[in-house]
């Protein structure tokens, strides 16, 4: 992510250039310019039911957790404020924030394929939800987002999550069906950031001694927010959700990126990227307050191709 004054920064940078695609990214930082969450921002966060914002817990690991409620929930105030009415469930990794640090969110209407980057500080946290000085604000592109009309169905379940360091085998079959996950990264300056991740059912792959995973990297917008965090920081968290009955998935531990021939097996974007997940800590439960029962796949998902 860009500063409040502009400019890529180290990771990104990084991977522009390796990727050859500097001069292009060049010309798209004028959309990082300073947050304004005024007009039509504050339309469609209004409107939105679900939110995902990485953050980390009283311990200091980093975590990507689901925010919902009815529209309305998210509320802009000004240029530069963000008002969320709700918190993480109970038995959340992110349940109990603390003020007083970066958080990255991002707003997705999965029924018309929008989303909307927040990255800023956590000024306030309260039982009744949580406010954010945001010093970046933007939109990104409909690629590679399912198609789904989430319906409130009410709290999760009461059952307490699991937790451990270990993926049992529930969570490798999420894992290799899912169409869907989220991505929290950080930067040690610039702060934390959630963004999207999307392809046809399989498009992560689990390692075979089943301990991480990996998924190769689509092109995009050339700016390699997430991709340029890793490189500074190798912290990661993942939040996988099955739509249909509220599971979820929680990781988090570190990732790394790799660089391949372009083509090689399992490099179904053609872009030669790959990235690889290792958990340290896994959170399973049946959190997620929305439902969908029906997926309509992005037109842009790449097939896939053996993973070699």
């Amino acid at each position: 992510m860009t500063s409040p004054t502009g400019g890529f920064h180290d990771g990104e940078l990084a991977v522009q250039r390796r990727a050859g695609v500097d001069t292009a990214a060049a010309r798209l930082a004028g959309m990082l310019r300073p947050a304004d969450l005024r007009g039509g921002a504050t339309a469609f966060l209004a409107e939105r039911t679900f939110a995902a914002i990485t953050a980390r817990d009283p311990a200091g690991r980093l975590w990507i957790s689901a925010l919902t409620g009815a529209a309305g929930f998210l509320r802009a105030r000004g240029a530069s404020a963000l008002l969320i009415a709700a918190v993480a469930p109970v038995g959340d990794p992110l349940h109990r924030l603390e003020a007083d640090q970066p958080v990255g969110l991002l707003a997705i209407d999965f029924a018309t394929r929008r989303r909307f980057r927040v990255n800023g500080t956590l000024m306030s946290v309260s039982p009744a939800g949580l406010g954010i000085s945001v010093e970046q604000a933007y939109g990104n592109c409909p690629q590679y987002i399912q198609r789904r009309g989430l319906e409130p169905v009410g709290p999760g379940s009461t059952t307490p999550p699991r937790s451990g360091s270990v993926l049992a085998a529930a969570d490798l079959e999420l894992i290799g069906r899912a169409d869907t996950f989220l991505l929290g990264t950080t930067h040690p300056q610039r702060g934390n950031d959630a963004s999207h991740r999307g392809g046809s059912p399989g498009f992560v792959r689990v390692e075979a001694d089943g301990t991480g995973l990996w998924w190769p990297d689509y092109p995009g917008n050339n700016l390699f927010n997430s991709l340029g965090n890793l490189v500074a920081d190798d912290a990661a968290a993942l939040l996988f959700a099955d739509f249909a009955t509220g599971h979820t998935l929680h990781l988090s531990g570190t990732a790394t990126l790799d660089w391949t021939a372009p083509g090689t097996p399992g490099d179904d974007g053609g872009t030669g990227r790959r990235v690889r997940f290792r958990p340290d800590r896994v959170v399973t439960g049946r959190l997620l307050g929305l439902r969908a029962d029906e997926v309509g796949y992005s037109p842009a998902n790449p097939p896939l191709s053996a993973a070699g």
